[in-house]
């Protein structure tokens, strides 16, 4: 399994990503990434975003979906997902507080059976049971 993100090339071996990764921990938009030849990359330069994501029992709905999406804008942020919905990723400004955040997911987390939440760039984490 991969994950495609919009990347832009600074130098031969550095990106800038312009997406927040649904599957790998560690980075977000706007971060600085070396990649190596075998894929593997280190954050050379943190971003201004938090990377949360999230998953579930199952895949969402889109319902569920379009709700994350509205509330993430309050926070002047973005929800993205792949076609299937198998997660959400969610990008805001670290200049958004954590309370606010931590508040809209946990809202629109408490309302679907089995979904986890947790900060992917951070050590902050939250999940809702």
């Amino acid at each position: 399994m991969f994950e495609v993100l919009p990347a832009r090339s600074v130098r031969s071996d550095v990106f800038e990503l312009a997406g927040s990764p649904g599957m790998v921990l560690g980075c977000a938009a706007g971060d600085m990434l070396r990649v190596a030849d075998d894929g593997q990359f280190e954050v050379v330069e943190q971003g201004d975003n938090w990377c949360i994501q999230t998953a579930g029992l199952g895949h969402f709905s889109p319902e569920s979906f379009a709700a994350l999406r509205e509330s993430t804008v309050l926070l002047s942020g973005m929800a993205e997902a792949p076609a299937d919905l198998r997660f959400i990723v969610v990008t805001v400004s670290r200049r958004i507080g954590l309370p606010a955040i931590e508040r809209v997911m946990d809202t629109w987390a408490a309302g679907i059976d089995g979904v986890e939440w947790w900060f992917g760039n951070g050590d902050h984490s939250a999940s809702a049971d």
